[in-house]
């Protein structure tokens, strides 16, 4: 029986165990209480630990969801099986699943108590047992990391509870997961922290939320933290490459499989996608994101957010709950700095009306079709340096300097008021402690206050329950009758109120409602790892890094390079990255699969090649640590560039920058092979907008790719695919259209994309056809948004 189908068509049974019943009717219901044998449950797999998930019994609803219960009772009522939370028999109001998720959640929060609320307004990360390397440290089953420890990350530093005490004495039920187990691990550690949970108070369950785990990535904390065991799409670039070139069913495709995928192993909530609208290149985290057209990325979310939530008005029992990221719109970086760190903790709209244009519309859609969550950036607007720009109202936005978790202006009156948006906000991770921009002057106490009074509900990366506990005694016991209320602010805003804290609450419980937990929050081991291999989806991921390949120069028609043109002809080959041992190991991978193909005959002298096959991978800085200047862009080799200064302008100081190991090698190659008359292929893995001058003049046909499968590349330079994407960025010419003065001020818009920074570039730039910023080939094409060769 999959007790993930929440509208079971059978009679009322127990699905799992025989039964003895111990009953107490209490408004016409029964209670009933099991003793599990747990040689008659399915779920007692012989082959695991056993004792994992030996207590789980399913109990089949006609036309309702099937409950799953492990230490609690359920109660049958009129015929109907429901879980008694407080386990006394005493019927309650939101034990009835016929009713709406809020009127739930709100008569649930009535009997809280102010430590289980606090308990749940916070979200950080918790890791499983089988992958703690002291096994004192673990629980019974082995699942359960047990550790106490001082857990310091770039979010925050403070102590980390054992997961038993996470949840039963912090009463914590939101965690954040970054590790990557196969599928029947996930379920088996989900369901143990559920049994856990369901032995408290209220039987509140765990809800489990993720970064994105259905894309080809680098595994970056904090980012995309696991990938590989769902079926992997090409990167979010990519994808985007994919839908402007086959259309938007590559994105249906890949929301029904995170829908199945990630409700088959218990993962319910999603930190994703980024409807962030990339406007300055130089951005770290342009990788993650849908590029830079806002129209497109609409259409994306017109279809993200439903299909993996499970229908147009909101999340549904077999869903997956998003948190759409980050709100108004993280790509308006200044020179690219990122407010993980102190230079990038503004965002500037130089541009009179540039948010309006570019980067609030591509929320749009997770407020029409009811997203969960969304989440604030850490940032903050900076009014001196922006042109004035309107809310929806036709109103002058009030810039005042507060991260935007903080922000009352665009959270409560844009999102809220004027957008229409009626789910939560779930801060970025690390807001009460190390980027709480604009609100240094505040303690950790004082910011969750303020944060839950802005109407954050759940507040990432750390489980700072002392912090909201004291925030709340502060407001109860007159904590400012003999301190100073911090400037600007009143009580109310600084503590945890009842008021701000039950709103909070009742959103986050409504969520869980909504998801089916309450009624079973457990998943079968065997059957997620049979749902997750069904072979659908991850046919139509290996399709997508195909269509996601964009053919920028083919040079006489180099490509595709057919049997005719291989014949009686030497191929070499060979990657380069930024690490050469990493490029030594991909350089044999590739010649490898390249000397299986048919009619492909091998050399590893290049001299002597007729043909060249190059991947190019570049890397630059990381988006959780400020490089010593602005993050390059260029695919180069020691580069001497100049650094910054705190406040983010050049400096007199000069560093080295490397984005590629042995780049002038390409130069050497190419000289080579067209000695002999032959033919260079290069690709390059576009992670950013990178600078291309030193590789496209150096190549007879230039491939993008965005975290593409190889052989999905090499697909489409055999032909066996013909190229269809285009290009989701605009590639910049040079280092001298994103120059930045001694005064911090870039020659192109930090707040316009790529298409449109020509509008306002000076004219001693521009070329003969009116355009300055675009990188042009050796053919006289520019590699701009929407730009893409078929052969």
């Amino acid at each position: 029986m999959n007790q993930q189908n929440n509208n079971q068509n059978t009679t009322e049974t127990n699905s799992n165990t025989t039964n003895t019943t111990n009953t107490t009717t209490s408004t016409n219901a029964t209670t009933i209480t099991d003793n599990n044998d747990p040689n008659n449950n399915p779920n007692n797999d012989p082959n695991n630990n056993p004792n994992v998930d030996q207590n789980i019994t399913y109990y089949e609803n006609q036309d309702g969801p099937v409950i799953g219960v492990s230490s609690k009772p359920v109660i049958k009522r009129e015929g109907l099986y429901y879980k008694d939370l407080v386990g006394d028999g005493v019927w309650r109001e939101y034990y009835d699943w016929h009713k709406e998720p809020v009127e739930r959640a709100e008569a649930l929060v009535k009997e809280m108590s102010p430590e289980e609320k606090i308990g749940l307004i916070f979200i950080g990360d918790k890791r499983m047992g089988i992958y703690q390397e002291d096994k004192t440290k673990v629980d019974e089953t082995g699942l359960l990391d047990e550790e106490d420890k001082i857990g310091e990350s770039i979010f925050t530093a403070d102590k980390v509870f054992g997961t038993t005490k996470t949840i039963k004495d912090l009463k914590a039920r939101h965690f954040i997961f970054r590790q990557n187990p196969e599928p029947d691990d996930m379920v088996r550690w989900i369901n143990q922290l559920n049994i856990v949970a369901e032995d408290t108070e209220h039987a509140i369950p765990v809800l489990l939320a993720s970064n994105s785990r259905n894309e080809v990535g680098e595994l970056v904390f904090g980012m995309n933290d696991a990938g590989g065991v769902f079926p992997s799409w090409p990167g979010t670039l990519g994808i985007a490459a994919a839908v402007k070139g086959s259309g938007i069913g590559v994105v249906d495709d890949f929301a029904l499989a995170i829908k199945k995928d990630w409700n088959a192993t218990g993962l319910r909530k999603g930190y994703m996608y980024m409807a962030d609208t990339v406007t300055d290149p130089r951005w770290q985290r342009s990788y993650g994101t849908f590029g830079e057209d806002p129209e497109l990325i609409t259409e994306i979310f017109e279809h993200l957010v439903p299909l993996i939530q499970g229908s147009e008005e909101g999340v549904t029992a077999d869903g997956v709950a998003l948190t759409v990221k980050h709100f108004p719109g993280g790509g308006a970086r200044e020179n690219g700095f990122d407010p993980h760190y102190v230079q990038g903790q503004w965002n500037v709209y130089e541009t009179e009306g540039s948010l309006q244009k570019y980067h609030l519309p591509t929320f749009i859609p997770a407020v029409k079709y009811n997203a969960a969550s969304i989440m604030p950036y850490y940032s903050k607007p900076h009014a001196a340096k922006s042109a004035e720009q309107l809310d929806y109202n036709g109103n002058p936005i009030p810039f005042e300097p507060l991260g935007f978790a903080y922000n009352h202006y665009f959270i409560q009156e844009i999102l809220y008021k004027q957008m229409g948006f009626k789910g939560y906000i779930n801060s970025d991770s690390g807001i009460i402690s190390k980027m709480g921009w604009g609100v240094e002057e505040l303690d950790g106490p004082e910011r969750v206050g303020l944060a839950l009074w802005n109407g954050v509900a759940k507040i990432s990366g750390s489980m700072a329950v002392d912090e909201g506990l004291e925030s709340y005694r502060r407001g109860k016991e007159g904590y400012y009758e003999t301190h100073a209320v911090p400037e600007k602010y009143t009580v109310d805003q600084v503590t945890v109120t009842d008021e701000n804290l039950d709103r909070a609450v009742t959103k986050t419980l409504a969520e869980m409602f909504q998801l089916g937990l309450f009624e079973n929050p457990y998943r079968e081991a065997a059957l997620a790892k049979a749902t997750v291999s069904q072979p659908q989806y991850w046919e139509a991921a290996a399709k997508a890094h195909r269509q996601s390949v964009v053919l920028l120069k083919n040079q006489d028609n180099a490509l595709p390079l057919t049997a005719t043109k291989l014949a009686g002809k030497k191929v070499y080959a060979e990657y380069f990255r930024k690490d050469p041992e990493v490029a030594a190991k991909e350089t044999a991978h590739l010649r490898e699969t390249l000397a299986k193909r048919d009619g492909v005959t091998m050399t590893e002298n290049y001299a002597e090649a007729d043909v060249a096959i190059l991947f190019v991978d570049p890397q630059s800085g990381n988006y959780f640590t400020a490089t010593e200047g602005y993050l390059e862009l260029d695919i180069c080799e020691d580069k001497t560039v100049a650094n910054v200064d705190d406040l983010g302008c050049p400096a007199a100081e000069t560093h080295e920058e490397t984005t590629l190991t042995n780049v002038g090698k390409l130069k050497a190659i190419y000289q080579a092979v067209k000695a002999n008359g032959g033919i260079v292929v290069t690709d390059i893995n576009f992670s950013l907008a990178w600078i291309v001058g030193n590789v496209e003049p150096w190549a007879d046909a230039l491939l993008a790719s965005f975290f593409t499968y190889q052989d999905a590349v090499l697909d489409v330079i055999f032909g066996d695919y013909a190229p269809t994407a285009k290009m989701p960025i605009t590639l910049p010419k040079s280092d001298a259209v994103i120059a930045v003065d001694e005064t911090g001020n870039c020659v192109s818009r930090n707040d316009v994309p790529g298409y449109d920074k020509d509008l306002y570039m000076p004219a001693a730039l521009k070329d003969e056809n009116g355009k300055a910023y675009a990188y042009r080939d050796s053919a006289g094409n520019y590699y701009e948004l929407n730009f893409g060769l078929n052969y």
